[in-house]
């Protein structure tokens, strides 16, 4: 009897603390079936990340999804870095400018624009949704600037919402509007491609270097070879480009991917302290 008793604490102690399971099949609720995704809360995978792209044209030389494959690959690897978090489908179509007269990307073809109460409606389903089965932790990050406020706004509508819920004895959640993702893009990264000498008209704001980089980095299958890519900044300008993609490589981008991951990861880690 006490070499039975022996070998079944042996086998607990191996199989780890009560509760403990081994990751889900993947990181995206895409690839997931409905029971997978079932047990994957059961075991402690309590955060969703709602990924928000766009779909708009960024100059001759970059595919029209550039956001939405960005932002599901960058918020993978941020759900596996976390341990806990799932990533959910990505929002592709997105506020970008007015239809008539077409202003922005809308005047290039391919552009996808939403108003913006369409929009924010489909990010607060969204979450409400994960919130009903079961997530505690709502995370909403964007690739796209044009948008942060709003994704900004409708965290701070949700966490109105739940905690009246939360009073009423509905299960506690809070939505977390994380505006490093976006933000690191545009300070850590391109002080990062300053101090390798590229001058800032360079690395542009949209389709430039830095943009062109970091797709390089992320999907180098989204990016047109070098004969596509603008001569100069005055025929990118016409091209739907701001700045100049020469000169970037997905060397330079990987440096956009590790500060836009790790700055993300623990900003997601604080706010969900303070939560708890």
């Amino acid at each position: 009897m006490r070499v039975f008793w022996f070998a079944l604490s042996l086998c607990l102690a191996l199989a780890g603390p009560a509760g403990s399971a081994t990751p889900p099949p993947s990181r995206f609720l895409d690839d997931l079936t409905w029971t997978e995704l079932r047990d994957a809360l059961a075991a402690g995978q309590r955060t969703v990340i709602i990924p928000v792209g766009g779909t708009e044209q960024s100059g001759p030389h970059l595919a029209l999804g550039k956001h939405n494959v960005r932002v599901r690959v960058l918020a993978g690897r941020i759900a596996e870095a976390l341990g806990n978090a799932l990533v959910a489908p990505v929002v592709a179509y997105v506020p970008e400018g007015a239809l008539q007269p077409p202003t922005g990307h809308m005047r290039f073809a391919g552009t996808v624009s939403v108003p913006d109460a369409a929009f924010q409606a489909v990010v607060e389903g969204a979450a409400r949704s994960f919130r009903q089965h079961g997530f505690t932790d709502v995370v909403l990050i964007g690739d796209h600037g044009g948008y942060q406020a709003l994704l900004r706004e409708s965290a701070g509508k949700l966490n109105r919402d739940w905690s009246v819920g939360a009073r009423a004895g509905a299960p506690a959640a809070q939505a977390h509007f994380i505006g490093a993702y976006y933000q690191l893009a545009q300070t850590a990264y391109v002080q990062a491609l300053q101090a390798q000498g590229f001058a800032t008209a360079q690395i542009g704001t949209h389709a430039g270097l830095a943009d062109t980089a970091l797709m390089l980095a992320v999907d180098p299958a989204l990016v047109r070879a070098t004969e596509h890519w603008p001569r100069n900044a005055a025929e990118g300008a016409t091209l739907g480009v701001e700045g100049d993609p020469r000169g970037a490589t997905a060397a330079l981008g990987q440096r956009g991917v590790d500060a836009i991951v790790a700055g993300s990861v623990a900003a997601i880690r604080r706010a969900v302290a303070a939560r708890r």
